[in-house]
């Protein structure tokens, strides 16, 4: 099971070493070729107007939708969540239209207002120590979203099929469970995969 954490931007090693502790093979992606031999894709934070820009200038964009189409899941956590929504407040054209859901960014205020919260998630974790930096917020979902998580009533954490979101950044602390969850999402498209 080989998973790619896209090394744009964000915390590219602390996503590696998080699922290789959740039992995946993880390796950092800067080249459009190293997607066809993944099983699953992470999307780190950063700044998603600059990565959006720099998926388009490697030619990152269509290969990762691509995977979308093959059932490979893929997660997006603070910026990459931005990354695969459909739709994102203030933005024309969403970046990788993936998710049907619609994204509010910096929603819980800039770089200083940064926190932690303990959140329960569904399926997978409570009492998760969530470390909120710069992070957007879910404010509407589609039909075939599940919500998983919500902070002050909005919506943080979210599964739509092989696609699974978060607002927070689950690579920063030393808790496996929300990397966990996502290697069993990845090992459940392979076995479904094998079956077809």
């Amino acid at each position: 099971m080989k998973v790619g954490v896209l090394a744009l931007q964000g915390a590219v090693r602390e996503h590696i070493h998080i699922l290789e502790r959740s039992g995946a093979a993880a390796t950092a992606v800067k080249r459009a070729d190293q997607l066809r031999d993944l099983d699953g894709l992470v999307i780190p934070g950063g700044e998603s107007t600059t990565i959006g820009k720099l998926l388009r200038e490697y030619d990152l964009a269509e290969p990762i939708m691509q995977m979308h189409r093959d059932g490979k899941p893929i997660f997006g956590t603070c910026a990459g969540l931005i990354l695969i929504a459909r739709r994102v407040e203030g933005l024309d054209t969403p970046h990788l239209d993936l998710m049907d859901i619609t994204v509010k960014r910096n929603a819980f205020g800039r770089q200083r207002e940064s926190f932690e919260a303990s959140l329960n998630i569904a399926g997978i974790a409570d009492n998760f120590q969530a470390v909120f930096i710069r992070a957007p917020y879910i404010e509407e979902v589609g039909p075939g979203v599940e919500v998983l998580a919500e902070l002050d009533g909005k919506i943080v954490a979210a599964r739509q099929g092989t696609l699974l979101a978060a607002a927070f950044h689950p690579e920063l602390t030393d808790d496996l469970r929300f990397h966990s969850y996502f290697t069993k999402m990845v090992q459940e498209s392979l076995v479904t995969k094998v079956n077809n």
